[in-house]
């Protein structure tokens, strides 16, 4: 197996190279180098300039309206986003629900709703997990009762990231509770607009309202937004995850942050300590490992073979290699990695009287990693799933 880049694809990386160079704004990449806010203006921005060059949907195959690339020039643009400080894209439209749509929605749900992801006009959140239905999704309640042309929709989701900005929400809802639990659930989208919706944010040690609750109050939503067919939710549900988990592994933005690690640590005067240089070392190993392991299922999709069900495994190492490194980073800032408000720096304070500058924002990125093995499918449980489908036992 040759993990080798072809001279056309060193090409293609530097085409994407110098256009992310050209088009990403200045400001923008530097609160992604330094771990600032991004704001919902940010996150947005850089989403239409991709969909402005048809790169949004940089997944998508030609036939809707995605530039076609194959695994490995999917895996070096974003690579090359990552490395040159963009915003992680947010995933829940063009990356998990678009797919969907695409493999089970009808041409006319296609026809209406992959344009406004692909272009990046429209905001969607995802509805999965529910107060008492996380790590077991299957056990959700919100109940989705067929009425005629709608659904009429109650109950309630929790941990909806961004949800606050959300326009348009995807929604795995019960339409039946004969059989087993998977058997009963369905996938519905829903226009956040919609009479009955409560969004209710909830601020996490940061201070910072990333995720929410969403309420749903006799929420009537057309029965032409069932994606495929009634009770099969769970089969398109699971499609969706295998996108999320590799999306959660994120090993490109690990590259990036393991660089800034290191200029932390040299400006700390941490780096020439022996024993720290060898736990960041170790940590480099891990994510050369985690990238050969990726590489390993481009090879293997580029030459047309089966790859093995690894995107369970892929966000296991993904998520702790998160977790490693943005606690070698407080540890490298010692007492000044400590809680910051934000409205200090949003006026301007990023600890420079004290020449503390490049620290500031690490608790917050501490803090939230935290959620990164539990999101998604906590470890625990993809680790019984790798023994499953993976070792066979």
């Amino acid at each position: 197996m040759d993990l080798n880049f072809t001279p056309d694809e060193l090409a293609f990386r530097a085409e994407i190279r110098a256009w992310v160079h050209a088009n990403l704004p200045k400001d923008i990449s530097h609160k992604v180098h330094n771990a600032l806010r991004l704001s919902r203006d940010d996150l947005q921005a850089w989403a239409r300039i991709l969909g402005s060059k048809g790169w949004l949907g940089w997944g998508w195959p030609k036939q809707f309206g995605g530039p076609g690339w194959n695994a490995v020039q999917k895996h070096l643009f974003e690579e090359e986003c990552a490395l040159a400080g963009a915003p992680r894209v947010v995933p829940f439209g063009p990356v998990m629900v678009a797919p969907v749509i695409m493999a089970f929605g009808s041409p006319e749900q296609q026809q209406r709703f992959l344009p406004g992801i692909a272009s990046g006009e429209v905001w969607w959140s995802q509805g999965y997990s529910e107060p008492g239905s996380g790590s077991d999704l299957a056990s959700l309640k919100t109940r989705a009762e067929r009425r005629g042309d709608k659904y009429i929709v109650n109950g309630q989701k929790t941990w909806t990231t961004l949800g606050q900005y959300g326009e348009w929400i995807f929604c795995l809802v019960r339409t039946s509770t004969e059989g087993k639990p998977q058997t009963g659930i369905s996938f519905l989208l829903i226009d956040m607009k919609s009479p009955g919706i409560t969004v209710r944010p909830i601020v996490l040690l940061d201070g910072e309202p990333e995720v929410n609750e969403v309420f749903f109050d006799n929420v009537e939503v057309p029965a032409e937004n069932l994606i495929g067919e009634e009770n099969k939710g769970w089969t398109y549900a699971k499609h969706l995850l295998a996108h999320e988990r590799t999306n959660i592994a994120d090993v490109n933005r690990a590259k990036r942050e393991l660089e800034r690690l290191k200029r932390i640590a040299k400006a700390e005067g941490v780096y020439d300590d022996l024993r720290f240089r060898d736990q960041i070392a170790q940590l480099e190993v891990d994510i050369v490992a985690l990238e050969m392991m990726v590489l390993r299922v481009l090879s293997a999709e580029k030459s047309g073979k089966q790859s093995l069900d690894v995107a369970g495994l892929l966000k296991i190492r993904g998520s702790e290699i998160q977790q490693r490194y943005s606690e070698l980073m407080m540890l490298a800032g010692g007492p000044w990695s400590r809680a910051f408000v934000w409205e200090a720096m949003e006026a301007g304070w990023q600890g420079d009287h004290v020449g503390a500058a490049h620290i500031a924002p690490l608790a917050s990125t501490y803090f939230n990693m935290r959620k990164t093995t539990i999101y998604g499918g906590s470890n625990e449980v993809q680790r019984n799933i790798v023994a499953q489908t993976v070792l066979g036992s």
